[in-house]
């Protein structure tokens, strides 16, 4: 892994090493423009026991383990990795753009901020994440088919994470914590519906198994409930900070609207992954880093040359191409010796 106390010059730098992040990375590099992608490690993905819904990889990787792979390809392709944590962004009178980290500084023709977001962690006691503490419904849903599940908040978002579990098993609550209820009058007309129980009391003491899954919680009215686990509905925290500094509009919500292949609002920054409206997930964070990868490439890439070019400069000549920087054209030739017989 690369690292750096002076000033890298790159046509694309990628700020977080997620799978959005990652799968950008992927693309420019193989597409032949200087990449490099910082990383202060980390994030969600990081966080998995297991990896799920990600087609050809199976449930016993660790998220861990997924972006290990991942970095080992960018580094075989080319991908300079850096592990540093990008404090200050800002664009350059000649419309580059330079992020100062911790370690050194880079400037960069497009940026790509694939930061994502953190979870709201409720307050102890709580079961580790991933062995009955989770936060993605759509991830992790099917591990809870016919089990006793609880889901943690008072929000409408609370509520409907609750009825939607439904699906999958009959024993459904949802634990308020002592909290009031915030959600709308008709989400409580509406969860008051369904089969779900709503626990008042705050938790105080938890049991766990033996491999360290949740077992149950202790209620203070002394009840005691048995679970297989859970999902946690305080909301998240947007890492919007390089947003604000490069001027690029940010929603009310913290996430970074973005077009169809993640370009902001500001020309040549692009945002992907959990940052951006809709489903957070690794299989569309992944899309929308391929998505924003090949948009820059149509946006930097040599050739064809415009007519307006040829007509200004003259004809392409043979000494002129390829148009792949000479590090990776290197790179990509013992890439490709390396694996001839595969």
């Amino acid at each position: 892994m690369t690292k750096t106390d002076e000033r890298q010059e790159y046509e694309v730098v990628v700020v977080g090493g997620g799978p959005a992040g990652l799968q950008t990375a992927l693309y420019t590099t193989r597409l032949g423009h200087d990449t490099a992608l910082v990383d202060r490690g980390g994030g969600r993905a990081a966080m998995m026991l297991d990896t799920h819904n990600v087609i050809g990889i199976t449930e016993d990787q660790s998220g861990n383990e997924f972006l290990g792979t991942a970095r080992t390809q960018l580094d075989e392709y080319g991908t300079d990795i850096y592990r540093d944590l990008v404090t200050d962004a800002e664009q350059l009178d000649d419309g580059r753009f330079r992020l100062v980290a911790n370690d050194g500084e880079f400037i960069a023709e497009r940026v790509v901020l694939g930061v994502g977001f953190n979870d709201k962690r409720p307050e102890p006691p709580l079961p580790r994440t991933g062995k009955g503490l989770h936060y993605c419904l759509h991830c992790d849903a099917y591990m809870f088919v016919d089990e006793s599940v609880y889901v943690m908040g008072h929000s409408d978002s609370a509520a409907y994470v609750a009825m939607i579990m439904l699906n999958f098993t009959d024993e459904v609550d949802i634990l308020l914590r002592g909290a009031d209820p915030t959600w709308s009058d008709e989400t409580d007309e509406l969860v008051r519906a369904h089969p779900v129980d709503i626990i008042d009391e705050d938790i105080s003491g938890m049991t766990k198994r033996d491999d360290g899954w949740l077992e149950s919680f202790e209620f203070e009215d002394g009840t005691v409930r048995e679970y297989k686990g859970g999902f946690a509905m305080y909301g998240s925290e947007y890492n919007t900070t390089l947003f604000e500094q490069l001027g690029v509009e940010v929603n009310d919500d913290g996430t970074v609207p973005v077009d169809d292949h993640g370009r902001t609002s500001v020309d040549g920054v692009f945002a992907v992954g959990d940052i951006t409206p809709g489903h957070n997930q690794i299989p569309v964070a992944m899309g929308k880093g391929a998505k924003a990868g090949i948009a820059i490439h149509m946006e930097l890439r040599e050739f064809p040359k415009s007519l307006e070019e040829v007509r200004a400069e003259g004809a392409v000549s043979a000494e002129d191409v390829p148009g792949i920087s000479p590090a990776l054209l290197d790179k990509a030739k013992q890439f490709n010796e390396s694996h001839a017989d595969d």
